[in-house]
């Protein structure tokens, strides 16, 4: 067998000292050197990396949109990061930024507008006074009062005819009570005023505070009448809560106007004079009104219009001899800055639709004229000013401090609510629903913890909120915080709390703007608390 192998080999020809033969697909798997061979296979891949190259030259535009990136970085001097401390200096950003919307001169010889609420407990004689003051200035004329006499008559209300020419509503008229804050407007050769006239009747307190917001200067009516003034004056009577949230309002100075001084309980009595005066100082003093200087008394009759614009003959009264309440308000000094040259700002009151959507309020910052393009916060739309008007007069511009109504265009009635601000495009006011602010409790039986919910009154926005967090106490001698947050909160405490509200609100920080930085907490018809911002958080 060995033979034949043999045999059949070297027919073969058979090397036996040949190489080992190794097939070729074992060559390349086991060698290192095919590795370049990949490579060099892949050379359809260098075609593919050109096809890679295009990528960054199309990505190098991307690259360069560091010009895009910088906008942002300069977002935060813009309202829309209400947080950054760029922009809660209000008048800085304004002018720095302000453009031609609001360069134009107003025609100097505008009247001053002083804007007057009148407040006090109900019946105390608010809405008569309000007529007889327009019926004595001759925005009333002497055929209407005859007119609303006689209709006054006919449902047996005698003496209620001169209020009647400011509760203009049916429902106002029938039971005698204001409800919503009425509006008038008359002139002297001085100035122009603006009547407020508040309700009286604690059910109707938002209202109250609606017309408080919009004061420059606030008429506190009390009654002489024995028995009248110690109801409005107790605890309950809307006496007390009045004066404390015009204070609040940001009402800097009161005139109080003792009324009713004809009754036959009180024949021009200046020890009954006296005895009122007396009884409501300390508690002005203690609301934070100076006596001396923030508080002015006058006594009067707005029924028989004594001592309302000519001085009392002394056939009436023979121990006052000071100016009338009318010579009063003539020559007093406005304790209210007026910011004509800043950002426009104008706190929607009201609103109505008339041929179009027409709004109210008081322009607390900036002047406006009519073609004006404004915007209205917070939902960023777009208008025109086609009209401005006081009360029933088209004019042609407003300035700070000037109560309006507006026509606007571009906007529908439905798109606004009152508590929104209209503003100039130059600034547009931070919107929020979260802040921190110094909260004092007034009046609260429990105590108030994190959670707790109420209703926030802000200017004229009127909105749910709770308070999240307990911050700090503050020390009520000497201000100073406490390093560690309170448990809880009772009547008489001052602490920093965050707040957050239902829906996005305006406003300002207290330093910044005081008119948009104030508020008032109310619940159960009670006045809780009061506050001013001093933190807005957007995050």
């Amino acid at each position: 067998m060995a033979d034949k192998l043999t045999s059949s080999f070297s027919k073969m020809k058979f090397n036996a000292e040949a190489e080992e033969f190794v097939p070729s697909w074992l060559k390349k798997t086991p060698a290192p050197a095919p590795a370049p061979a990949p490579v060099e296979k892949p050379v359809e891949k260098p075609v593919e990396k050109p096809v890679e190259k295009p990528t960054p030259v199309v990505e190098k535009p991307k690259v360069q949109s560091p010009a895009i990136e910088d906008k942002p970085k300069s977002t935060p001097s813009t309202p829309k990061n209400p947080g950054s401390p760029a922009v809660h200096n209000l008048r800085n950003e304004f002018n720095a930024k302000r453009s031609n919307s609001q360069d134009f001169e107003v025609p100097k010889d505008m009247k001053e507008n002083l804007n007057i609420v009148f407040i006090g407990h109900v019946d105390a004689g608010k809405s008569t006074m309000g007529g007889q003051i327009l019926y004595l200035t001759g925005m009333v004329d002497q055929r209407t009062l005859d007119k609303l006499q006689r209709e006054a008559k006919e449902i047996g209300r005698d003496s209620w005819y001169l209020s009647w020419a400011l509760d203009l509503n049916q429902e106002e008229r029938n039971k005698g009570k204001t409800v919503e804050c009425g509006k008038a407007i008359f002139e002297t050769e001085k100035r122009r005023f603006t009547i407020l006239d508040a309700p009286g009747h604690k059910n109707y307190v938002p209202s109250m505070i609606s017309g408080a917001s919009q004061a420059d200067i606030g008429v506190l009516v009390i009654s002489a009448r024995k028995g009248e003034f110690e109801t409005g004056f107790e605890r309950g009577g809307q006496t007390r809560e009045h004066a404390m949230l015009a204070k609040t309002a940001g009402v800097k100075k009161l005139i109080i106007v003792v009324n009713k001084m004809d009754d036959p309980t009180v024949q021009w009595s200046q020890e009954r004079y006296l005895e009122c005066c007396k009884k409501i100082t300390p508690f002005l003093k203690q609301v934070g009104y100076n006596p001396k200087t923030d508080v002015h008394y006058i006594p009067v009759s707005a029924y028989t219009g004594a001592n309302i614009k000519d001085r009392l003959t002394e056939d009436v009264c023979k121990w006052y001899k000071k100016e009338s309440l009318l010579e009063y308000l003539d020559n007093i000094k406005i304790p209210t800055e007026r910011n004509v040259n800043g950002p426009l700002l104008i706190p929607i009151t009201d609103k109505n639709k008339d041929m179009g959507t027409i709004i109210s309020g008081k322009v607390e910052s900036g002047k406006l004229k009519k073609g004006q393009n404004v915007i209205v916060m917070p939902n960023k739309k777009p208008a025109e000013i086609l009209q401005i008007y006081y009360e029933d007069n088209e004019t042609q511009y407003a300035v700070s401090g000037d109560n309006v109504r507006i026509k606007l265009k571009g906007i529908e009635e439905d798109e606004i609510s009152p508590g929104f601000v209209i503003c100039s495009p130059d600034y547009k006011i931070n919107c929020v629903t979260a802040f921190e602010a110094q909260l004092a409790i007034l009046e609260y039986k429990n105590i108030i913890c994190a959670g707790y919910s109420a209703v926030l009154h802000l200017h004229a926005c009127v909105e749910d909120v709770s308070i999240t967090a307990l911050l700090h106490s503050v020390d009520k001698k000497t201000g100073k915080k406490s390093k560690h947050a309170p448990r809880f909160l009772k009547q008489g405490d001052v602490a920093i709390v965050r707040l957050e509200t239902a829906q996005m609100v305006c406003a300002e920080t207290y330093a910044d703007f005081q008119q948009l930085g104030r508020f008032t907490i109310r619940d159960e018809g009670k006045t809780i608390a009061i506050g001013k911002i001093t933190k807005l958080i957007t995050e």
